[in-house]
């Protein structure tokens, strides 16, 4: 299927539905569903950000910003993340028990705002990772139109660049869970350090990049291009995170790759 027909399929099934609730992070995904949303409903869309300790601190800052660059109605909620059964124990189910706990929250809200149809940003590559979250998905009747529409990631971000949104060249988020790897426990102070880790790599000019908590070792993801910076930077970076309470920096020569954490499941 070409682009267009792709776009035009993605239309036609939010045409379907009529009015929609967006579960909104501000990545590439979800804001390109919002604006085409948007274009296609109106006021009849609303897009909700839930925030909480598992996500990076920025976040939900930026996904105002978007919201109020596109014209869409923007709510964000605050979540308690770790009071979640199954989540600060990190089984590799883990995500199925925070997006059951969060798309219960949107349907609520949607039922409160009078909106029939809550919809979400799985797109068609997804299908291809280990992606718990989906079954929750299924289970709770929401949608989720790009994966329908068939549209991959190198689509949404070509589409998103035609539309002038400035999220097309975004770098891949994830919750900072995800940094975890499965069966450490999950708690407020380590996510905060993870966070912090970060967001002190990103000040040094690095976007796609993770740093995966391994107990008091840390082990940094970049692109290759980003590599012999990295080593420029060496000792700063490794001074800062033992600062945050890593005895041990490390990088990983195989790189960023989305869901590494996955790896040991095959």
């Amino acid at each position: 299927m070409m682009l267009e027909e792709k776009l035009e399929s993605l239309k036609e099934i939010l045409k379907s539905l009529g009015n929609v609730l967006i579960a909104y992070s501000g990545g590439v995904d979800s804001t390109f569903l919002a604006k085409v949303a948007f274009d296609v409903l109106g006021k009849n869309t609303l897009a909700v950000t839930i925030s909480s300790e598992i996500h990076p601190r920025w976040e939900s800052e930026e996904a105002e910003e978007l919201a109020r660059e596109i014209g869409i109605r923007h709510e964000n909620v605050v979540a308690d993340a770790l009071s979640i059964p199954g989540i600060s124990d990190n089984p590799p189910n883990r995500c199925y028990y925070c997006k059951s706990d969060i798309l219960s929250k949107l349907k609520e809200i949607a039922r409160e705002r009078g909106l029939e149809h809550v919809i979400e940003g799985t797109n068609f590559d997804d299908l291809s990772d280990h992606r718990p979250g989906m079954r929750a998905v299924a289970e709770q009747g929401v949608r989720s139109p790009l994966k329908e529409a068939k549209l991959t990631k190198a689509d949404i971000r070509a589409l998103s660049k035609r539309l002038g949104l400035p999220t097309w060249n975004k770098p891949s988020l994830a919750c900072l869970a995800s940094r975890f790897p499965y069966g450490i426990r999950i708690t407020s102070e380590n996510l905060t350090v993870v966070d912090e880790a970060e967001t002190f790599l990103r000040e040094l000019g690095f976007h796609q990049l993770r740093v995966r908590h391994h107990d008091d070792i840390a082990r940094i993801e970049v692109t290759e291009d980003d590599m012999e910076k990295l080593f420029q930077n060496r000792e700063q970076i490794v001074e800062r995170l033992k600062k945050l309470g890593y005895r041990y920096v490390t990088v990983d020569l195989q790189g960023y790759r989305t869901g590494s954490m996955n790896e040991v499941l095959a």
